[in-house]
């Protein structure tokens, strides 16, 4: 066959010539070709013949490969084609009757799902392991219930079988037999070997118990309950699966957390919903399992629920989690706003008026001062205006006076009260008024203007007046401490009647002054 140089030159040539020639030209060399592959597959055949006959007269043969397998699938294999002869060369051969796939399957198992007795008898009389359980902990007995295969199931009793046996999901045969006489077959044994329902509960719970063992020993020891496996799951994963609640709960309360994933994404509580495990379900999230949390392929634990009663519990748990979260969220906000306004404090107190803030010392110096002097409780309170005015009406004495001019309960006498044209007065302690009371018998009420103008006088003199309270307790109207007239000429006095004095009002109190120098600290 022309190489391609060729077959390019011949195309430049044919491109000048007219196309009846170049037509031509294409079945020229069309039929070259095929009369080239013709004498090819004709040598091919030849080469095919003459190897055939050398095998046919016993020549040299070629090597050959071989596929070999190994005995475990062989004989899995054997027995799922009910092979009793390949299976019986096998076993006389040491092949081993307990072999298993990747799952755990042994041929026992194959054959009680496939309902094949004279594999079953063969097995088992080379030795086979009645009780072999594979990954799931799955036994012999407990396919053969679940098939209801009555015939395989007595042969498997017959050769003590385990009726306790409990596979992962915590089930035992009977629980899988959905059969009656098969399942009557089952129970009629259970009765014969005398199993109780004591024997039943504590073989259910003795997995647990041992599972639960092991984990005390590993707090003790101080271990990481939250290490995981090679598939990222971990003790609780486990725990979730199985039911254990118990477990669940030791785990919980020794550290192990609830939102560790294994490597599809999976937390405890999707393992616990996913198996239909509610109490565990219900403990996982009383210690902060998120019923919102996504599997790597988007999978809630309601998603993977399917139970649609469970899932309906599912559904509750999270209503109220979420409602107690919103709450929470709620009583935390309050705080932090709480928190912010604390240091605007000062200024909330700043804005409160200067009398209230008067009053308010008032009242914490009378409490201390009663305190110091054991005095009674009602002292504390100051007495009210209507019986300051009472009192003036009827001229009697003001109050905490006695006859000598001393002190009674504590507080001191008033100071002497400065009449109207600016002499004082002292008042009598053995009688009515003096005779400027008399020519006054009744001090009128102040307006508005002249006590703004009596605590503008007040604000540019010093503290005499509180002194006065304060002081030794004198009543000499000669006391230069005592002010007499304000700056603007006109008198400055105040009567029980008129209240307090603007003074007190105005003015921030005094500190205390030391009890020991003065009868007393309490303010009248």
């Amino acid at each position: 066959m022309a190489n391609h140089l060729e077959l390019l030159t011949e195309l430049q040539n044919l491109e000048k010539v007219p196309s009846l020639e170049r037509l031509r030209a294409a079945q020229k060399r069309r039929a070259q070709q095929l009369k080239r592959w013709a004498a090819y597959e004709k040598d091919m055949q030849n080469k095919k013949r003459r190897n055939d006959k050398r095998r046919a007269h016993g020549g040299p043969q070629e090597s050959r490969r071989r596929v070999s397998f190994a005995a475990s699938v062989a004989l899995l294999e054997a027995s799922a084609r009910n092979d009793p002869g390949e299976v019986r060369y096998l076993l006389k051969n040491n092949v081993s009757p307990d072999l298993c796939n990747e799952d755990g399957l042994t041929a026992l198992h194959q054959c009680c799902i496939d309902n094949y007795e004279e594999m079953v008898r063969i097995l088992l009389a080379h030795g086979a392991t009645v009780n072999a359980q594979d990954n799931e902990l799955w036994t012999p007995l407990h396919a053969a219930a679940t098939c209801g295969h009555t015939g395989l199931v007595k042969i498997l009793i017959q050769h003590d079988a385990d009726l306790l046996a409990v596979n992962s999901d915590g089930n035992m045969p009977y629980d899988l037999c959905e059969d009656d006489p098969t399942l009557d077959i089952i129970e009629t044994a259970m009765a014969n070997r005398g199993i109780t329902q004591e024997m039943i509960n504590e073989t259910r719970a003795s997995v647990e118990k041992r599972m639960l063992g092991d984990i005390q020993n590993l707090l003790q020891d101080g271990a990481d309950v939250n290490h995981h496996d090679s598939q990222g799951a971990t003790l609780l994963h486990i725990a979730a699966a199985n039911g254990y609640a118990q477990v669940t709960e030791t785990l919980l309360e020794g550290g192990a957390r609830t939102d560790v994933r294994d490597s599809d994404g999976w937390t405890p509580i999707h393992a616990a919903a996913c198996w239909g495990q509610v109490h565990v379900a219900e403990l996982l999230v009383s210690h902060g399992a998120n019923l919102n949390a996504k599997t790597y392929m988007e999978e809630t634990p309601i998603d993977l629920c399917e139970d649609e009663e469970f899932r309906n519990h599912l559904l509750e748990l999270k209503h109220k989690h979420d409602i107690i979260m919103k709450s929470q969220l709620k009583h935390k906000t309050s705080l932090c706003r709480r928190t912010s306004s604390a240091g605007s404090r000062g200024k909330v107190v700043r804005r409160a008026s200067l009398s209230d803030r008067h009053n308010l010392c008032r009242k914490e110096y009378q409490t201390e001062a009663i305190v110091w002097r054991g005095g009674r409780e009602e002292e504390r309170e100051r007495e009210s205006d209507q019986e300051n005015s009472r009192a003036a009406d009827d001229g009697s004495r003001a109050p905490g006076i006695l006859k000598d001019g001393g002190r009674q309960n504590g507080c001191v006498s008033a100071p002497a009260l400065p009449a109207s044209n600016g002499d004082p007065v002292t008042p009598d302690p053995h009688g009515p008024t003096t005779s400027t009371e008399e020519s006054k018998p009744k001090e009128r009420a102040q307006t508005l203007s002249e006590l703004k103008k009596q605590r503008s006088a007040a604000k540019l003199l010093p503290h005499p007046v509180l002194n006065g309270h304060m002081g030794n307790g004198s009543t000499n109207p000669e006391d230069p401490r005592m002010p007499q007239v304000s700056s603007n000429g006109s008198a400055v006095y105040f009567t029980p009647a008129s209240g307090d004095p603007p003074l007190l009002r105005f003015k921030q109190p005094i500190e205390d002054e030391d009890p020991k120098s003065h009868g007393c600290c309490c303010v009248s």
